[in-house]
């Protein structure tokens, strides 16, 4: 049996990646509103181990930096891991 290498497998994750994006900005156009209104937000991005965080209210913010927290603890976890079952 053929079992794909880690390259395949990040090349499915980031195919995968796009392919959620785009179904994420049809489903956002569908739903939008069609009139005026108030829209709330916020963003991350991540430079390295560095977040930077913006949005539109507090609460907004709030959880993109719990997400960024989370997401660099997740990374840091990532990255050590061969370290931690190579013993």
């Amino acid at each position: 049996m053929n079992t794909p290498s880690i390259a395949d497998l990040g090349f499915l994750l980031i195919i995968f990646g796009f392919v959620l994006a785009v179904i994420a900005m049809v489903i956002m156009v569908v739903r939008s509103p069609r009139g005026p209104g108030s829209g709330r937000g916020a963003g991350i991005l991540l430079i390295g181990p560095i977040p930077i965080v913006f949005g539109t209210d507090k609460q907004s913010v709030k959880l993109v930096m719990i997400l960024a927290v989370v997401l660099i603890l997740l990374a840091l976890f990532v990255m050590l891991l061969p370290s931690l079952v190579g013993r």
